[in-house]
């Protein structure tokens, strides 16, 4: 295996200098190399869980953290930092200075700083929709006692009303927020009761939510004014008076105040879009959420915080979703696909935030490309499969040179991440169910499409369909694999721009294997894996053990057309931007490639990467989208084509899909050719004819890539 769950947690601590829990490294191979590797599976999750980003974690990554900087602050000071970070969107930086509060608060013995840490870590954790650690933590801080009871209580409190509120917990949002407001200061009553309210709005109580917002006063801060407003407006909406509420957001639509008026004027014309729904007029509604996304690529990236201390909990994506739905509803194909298209982008953008330049395909606009100009470049033989889904649905789109088909699939959101989870997680834990989960999926995503065998296939995933491995997907007692070639493009736009690049890579390669961190975190499988494929280049560079650091990633890989990591990995999941790669000790200290940094390097020369670890293709998924990861890093920085693992791998499997991959490559076929060649392969071995073994890794990008000396 080349990387197991509790590897990743305990790597997480050794990066700030922590002790990991000592495990035999072969015994858990071992356990996840058996046909059922349920047990091993469920252990590593536990582990995973149990250590990462535990008080205990965090309290001796912060007297780490804390020995590094220059100038020391007192526990408050890093108490304030931690929320002001957290509320410019800076989630893992926000934690980091907290977690320098709860060293010192350890140090010093002072209560009222760790209820003061675990509350302000509770608050940063909710603002990154890490939910089972924010209420964690807002519980841990009512443990402790402090000098002023309502600075603990009234916060912690509506942290876990936030968290029930975006479970759709209504209910104890309600009397969460009751009990804060019975214990919150002057200053914090007014947000807590505007949480309430939208709380009573969602939970249908509108007779005492209409009886709270009477009492209240519009907040004097501008955007929290603007919060106001839309909540007075969606309380008529709940109310069953469409007609006002469409006037009340109309209103809205002219609004000025503050710096983000803008935003505010986006969100009303997306109210109107709403209440011309209830009004049952669908045209009109399409067309307020198309002048809704018009101020889309306008507004500001960045997190905002007032409509958390509003509980309102605003999702961009889902004025994307309702004008995906209207535009499908009034037989506007062409349209709803653009609409999903400018949807991902913007996804990116949020997640950056201004944060790291995007110099590849991602670092393209918010507008979407040209649904003619994919088809200009699609071959006969291809189709890009685009899909979106929809709170009551899954619309599909089937993308040709001549034709596009679309499609409404019936499966509500929840209902598809759950088909999703259950097949990802038969897969993953080995079981004999996973083919008749394979084949459920397959009848309902794939049979109705249509789609011809032999067709090449280009995947855009949505939300929980990027954890998903197309190629497993079973039709007609077939795995996908066996009629189709398949690759992943994160968008349409992604897709046309790749598909017109050039396609031939230089046979040179840079690979990295095996990095020398510590002894239980040994790869050899990487390191032999990586020797092996070196045989087939004419050109090679290999860095192994201690010499594949951080430091020479970043000197080779700007020249190299082909690069290969077999190493461990972790995705951050508060903040994608801190996902990393972990490399070779330097200087005495672990050492980490962080996404934030991919994405700045300049790779517009390289053709290929492969992550041979764990879990390397995986990023944050928001409501709508894929947020960011190892892939969005490497296709920004301007990689044509990465190869990236879905789940934990086996070091037999990889060794002979990798050794095909590359040996078709060498041949001059193109890498989705080689791909399925690889998968193949593994599959018609019986010992390692399972999904887990054979199909966690995705082609993600450039399809047609080839490599050989240029013509």
């Amino acid at each position: 295996m080349r990387s197991s769950g509790w590897l990743l947690a305990a790597a997480a601590l050794l990066a700030f200098g922590m002790a990991a829990m000592p495990r035999a490294y072969a015994q858990v191979r071992a356990q996840a190399q058996a046909p059922d590797a349920e047990a091993a599976a469920a252990r590593q999750e536990k582990a995973r869980l149990a250590d990462a980003d535990t008080v205990f974690a965090l309290t001796q990554d912060g007297a780490i953290l804390y020995s590094q900087d220059a100038i020391k602050l007192s526990g408050y000071q890093y108490c304030s930092q931690a929320v002001a970070l957290a509320e410019a969107g800076d989630f893992r930086q926000g934690v980091r200075a907290a977690s320098k509060a709860l060293h010192l608060a350890n140090t010093t013995n002072d209560p009222t700083l760790v209820a003061y840490a675990n509350r302000d870590l509770a608050i940063v954790y909710s603002y990154s929709g890490q939910l089972e650690k924010a209420e964690e933590f807002a519980r841990e801080a009512l443990r402790h006692p402090a000098k002023d009871p309502k600075l603990v209580i009234g916060p912690a409190y509506k942290v876990v009303g936030d968290v029930q509120t975006r479970r759709g917990d209504y209910a104890g949002a309600v009397l969460s927020y009751d009990t804060a407001l019975a214990n919150s200061s002057p200053r914090y009553t007014p947000l807590v009761q505007a949480s309430l309210v939208n709380a009573l709005i969602e939970s249908g109580n509108t007779e005492r939510a209409r009886q709270l917002l009477s009492t209240m006063e519009v907040p004097k801060d501008p955007s929290l004014a603007a919060q106001f407003e839309r909540t007075k407006a969606r309380l008529l909406l709940a109310e069953n008076k469409p007609q006002e509420a469409r006037d009340a957001y109309q209103r809205l639509t002219s609004y000025k105040s503050g710096a983000d008026a803008q935003y505010t004027r986006m969100w009303a014309w997306d109210g109107v879009a709403r209440s011309d729904i209830a009004l049952g007029q669908k045209q009109a509604a399409a067309d307020a959420s198309s002048r809704a996304l018009q101020d889309v690529d306008a507004v500001r990236a960045k997190f905002r915080s007032e409509e958390f201390k509003m509980g309102l909990f605003s999702d961009l994506q889902t004025i994307f979703d309702r004008a995906v739905g209207l535009y499908s509803d009034v037989g506007s194909a062409g349209q709803a696909l653009e609409v999903s298209e400018r949807s991902r982008s913007r996804a990116l953008l949020d997640a950056v935030r201004g944060r790291a330049a995007l110099a590849g395909p991602e670092g393209a606009s918010a507008s979407s490309a040209n649904l003619a100009a994919l088809q200009g470049v699609l071959k006969s033989d291809e189709r890009v499969v685009q899909f979106h889904s929809l709170p009551d649905r899954l619309q599909v789109w089937v993308v040709g040179p001549g034709e596009i088909k679309t499609s409404a699939i019936p499966i509500k959101r929840d209902e598809l991440t759950e088909l999703v989870e259950t097949f990802r997680n038969s897969v993953v834990r080995g079981r004999r169910n996973a083919i008749t989960n394979a084949d459920k999926l397959g009848a309902a995503l794939i049979a109705p499409l249509g789609l011809a065998p032999g067709q090449r296939l280009v995947f855009v995933p949505h939300g929980a369909l990027h954890y998903l491995p197309f190629q497993a997907l079973r039709v007609d007692g077939r795995y996908l694999v066996e009629t189709h070639p398949i690759a992943v493009a994160p968008s349409m736009t992604i897709a046309t721009q790749l598909a017109q690049r050039g396609s031939r890579a230089a046979p040179a390669l840079v690979a990295f294997g095996n990095p020398r961190i510590e002894a239980k975190y040994d790869l050899p499988g990487a390191e032999v894996e990586v020797k092996q494929l070196a045989q087939l280049f004419p050109r090679n560079n290999l860095y192994l053990g201690a010499a594949a650091t951080k430091t020479q990633f970043r000197e080779a890989v700007g020249s190299a057309p082909i690069v290969h990591v077999a190493a461990h990995a972790e995705a951050d999941q508060v903040d994608p931007l801190y996902s990393r790669i972990l490399l070779a000790n330097e200087n005495g200290k672990q050492n980490f490639l962080e996404a934030h940094e991919i994405l700045g390097m300049p790779m517009r020369g390289t053709s290929l990467v492969t992550l041979s670890a764990c879990e390397s293709g995986l990023g944050r998924i928001a409501k709508g989208d894929e947020v960011l990861g190892f892939t969005r890093s490497f296709l920004s920085a301007g990689t044509s084509a990465l190869i990236a693992s879905l789940w934990p791998v086996s070091d037999d499997a990889t060794e002979v899909l990798m050794s095909t991959v590359y040996s078709e490559l060498s041949k001059g076929n193109d890498v989705q050719r080689a791909m399925q060649a690889g998968q193949l392969a593994v599959l018609k071995n019986p010992k390692l004819s399972h999904p887990f073994f054979w199909a966690p890794f995705n082609l993600i990008g450039n399809w047609r890539m080839t490599v050989g000396s240029p013509a």
